[in-house]
């Protein structure tokens, strides 16, 4: 278990530091006494890192509110005394490291190196003065962000609680009142106003609009898995989701229910009007060898399949949920004996509104403009979520089930009737949820434009990104795929009035780049992929490693190590990877009292005690493909012999 043996508390430039719980709880007293506090008149305090901490202070404060979006992911928490606790670390983005390198008015730099974590202290230990800047400096990192965001937002209570709320703020009041008020706007607000809430969901149509949601496409063509490649060229689209969002056309309506007759009405269907609908395959089965876009865990229904990966090769019977997109996608890549189409609905469609549009493209020329400036590789990496944010927002879920916090962590389950009611009828919202499930449906059907082009030359896949074979043979492909995608955002920004040099920023080097396009991301030496987010790279004879699970700037250097110019061959089925090496913790939450008498590494004994805590402990990895996947793998090279 961990256990309290130091504890710093920052107020006003003012560091605070002590051994025991029963010192913090006096000084929170203090605190509360100094400054009468209570629910209405309220002290914030940021803990970085939140979820961590929170676990060993549930039970010494009684606690008025909980928040959190996840179990045991509190993003704030109120005690009945009128402090506040919430999550920097939620609030930047960032590890504390890089947190003070983005600081722009105050110099607080982040300790190289870090505490030595194995060695075992108490309340009683000795701190070094080495150990003891440490604790002050990550508290003062944490002062002066907040300090800068309260000078930046003018105020304590007008901080977000998450990184993400800058964003969906920003658009909300451009679109809202173009960042004036509602006053000076009032036209620009009403007419806002009267889209959204002409966009409007039943409980069963935002049932279905989860059904056909799909996230980005991520496998590798199962011909080169466990193959050590050479030149394999990655091209990826610049800003997939925010191109989209710029040109392509999306639900600007209530879905309509609709009878489909004949065929002839269900391409017409498909070609006019943003569609969803369920589907029935029956004898199922991939015209492409390489690839096969249909996921075992999208269909609600499969009978007698075959799976690469988890993905469907064939199955005598399918059921799953398309958008018309998914559907033309589909009909490339299978071929069915019958089909049958159910719950068929569309919508109007129509662009995005103009200054959500406008709000993309600011934050598109903000990362560009920023990328290679030297000194502001943070600020780079912030703009670049904040594009990407502006999809996620629109795509978060309507109805989830509510996270409560009452001495124990519970769920209650969403009632969706209400929370759909009150969906349609807020006058805070300025998204339609069907717009984020349209985003990754035009994502992924660019995607796999590119997928069917590079034809037996495609490698790997994932979701904005390929990775290809002879490159060379594709270049008219990549040429006239880029032609079309300017085309589109020429006519999306053509009818709202809009420039369409806001498409094309330019870097600091004056390098122009068109948003959309698919990007010339250069070669890899040598390339290897065991699967979808499993592949190992070298480029300029720098190896890299992206593996779910480990940790690569610890893992690269103990493969290096143990395999050296044999690393690629190592890199296979079944490799292990000893737990100080992964850079991962497994954590497990101990929810019941305990205490202990504890040696330290100088021989000092302590009593510690813990209502709650964590166990952290280095875990092992294996790399181990599927039994499945196995078996597929091994008949296709039996096939080919």
């Amino acid at each position: 278990m961990a256990f309290m043996y130091e504890w710093t508390l920052g107020i006003n430039g003012y560091v605070l530091i002590g051994r025991k719980w029963d010192e913090f709880i006096t000084v929170c007293e203090f605190i509360q006494k100094s400054y009468s506090l209570d629910e209405k008149n309220i002290l914030v305090i940021y803990v970085h890192n939140l979820s961590f901490e929170f676990q060993f202070l549930r039970k010494r404060f009684n606690w008025k509110t909980v928040f959190s979006l996840d179990e045991r992911k509190p993003i704030r928490a109120l005690t009945d005394m009128g402090i506040e606790f919430r999550c920097s670390y939620l609030l930047s983005g960032y590890s504390l490291a890089k947190l003070a390198e983005q600081l722009t008015e105050y110099s607080v730099e982040k300790m190289v190196g870090d505490l030595d974590y194995n060695l075992v202290r108490n309340a009683k230990t000795p701190l070094t003065e080495k150990e003891l800047k440490y604790c002050i400096n990550d508290v003062l990192v944490v002062m002066a962000f907040i300090a800068e965001k309260i000078h930046k937002d003018g105020d304590i209570t007008q901080i977000q609680l998450t990184k993400t709320g800058y964003v969906r703020d920003y658009c909300r009041k451009e679109c809202f009142w173009h960042h004036g008020t509602r006053k000076d706007n009032e036209k620009v607000y009403y007419a806002y106003r009267k889209l959204i809430n002409s966009l409007t969901l039943t409980p069963i149509e935002y049932a279905q609009l989860k059904r056909v949601f799909m996230g980005g496409f991520t496998h590798a063509n199962h011909f080169y898995v466990d193959k050590i490649l050479h030149n394999i060229r990655s091209f990826d689209f610049t800003s997939s989701y925010p191109a989209v969002m710029c040109s392509e056309m999306f639900p600007m309506s209530t879905p309509e229910h609709v009878l489909i007759k004949s065929k002839e009405e269900f391409f017409e269907n498909l070609e006019n009007y943003c569609c969803m609908f369920d589907i029935e395959f029956i004898q199922l089965e991939s015209r492409i060898e390489y690839e096969h876009p249909l996921s075992k865990s999208k269909c609600s229904t499969i009978e007698g399949y075959m799976e690469d990966n988890g993905r469907i090769v064939y199955a005598d019977r399918a059921v799953t949920s398309l958008t018309e997109l998914d559907y033309k996608t589909f009909s490339k890549f299978y071929k069915w004996k019958n089909c049958r189409i159910f719950n068929f609905r569309r919508f109007k469609k129509g662009y995005l509104p103009k200054d959500l549009i406008l709000s993309v493209l600011k934050f598109y020329g903000d990362k560009t403009k920023l990328k290679g400036v030297e000194g502001k590789e943070v600020e780079y990496l912030n703009s670049k979520e904040n594009a990407n944010s502006t999809y996620g927002m629109m795509v978060t879920d309507i109805c989830r089930d509510e996270i409560v916090y009452n001495d124990e962590w519970g769920t209650t389950p969403a009632d969706i009737d209400e929370i759909i009611s009150r969906y349609n009828k807020s006058r805070n919202r300025f998204l339609y949820y069907a717009w984020g499930v349209w985003i990754t449906a035009y994502a992924r059907y660019n995607l796999f434009s590119g997928i069917l082009a590079f034809g037996n030359d495609y490698v790997y896949s994932d979701t904005d990104s390929v990775k290809v074979k002879n490159y060379k043979k594709h270049i008219k492909y990549i040429q006239f795929y880029n032609k079309v995608v300017k085309y589109k955002l020429d006519m999306c920004l053509s009818h709202y009035g809009i420039p369409i040099e806001y498409t094309a920023p330019k870097t600091i080097k004056g390098v122009v780049k068109q948003l959309g396009e698919w990007d010339d991301e250069g070669s890899y030496t040598r390339f290897k992929t065991l699967g979808a987010k499993r592949y190992m790279t070298e480029k300029d004879g720098k190896i890299s490693l992206t593996v779910a699970g480990l940790n690569k700037k610890v893992a690269i250097p103990y493969l290096l190590d143990k395999f050296g110019d044999k690393i690629f061959e190592n890199f296979t089925d079944e490799l292990y990877v000893p737990p100080e090496h992964t850079g991962k913790l497994t954590h497990t939450y101990l929810d019941y009292e305990q205490s202990a008498i504890v040696e330290d590494y100088l021989g000092n004994t302590d009593i510690i005690h813990e209502l709650s805590s964590i166990h952290l402990s280095p875990c092992d990895f294996t790399l181990s493909l599927t039994e499945n996947f196995k078996k597929y793998l091994q008949g296709k090279i039996m096939e080919m012999r």
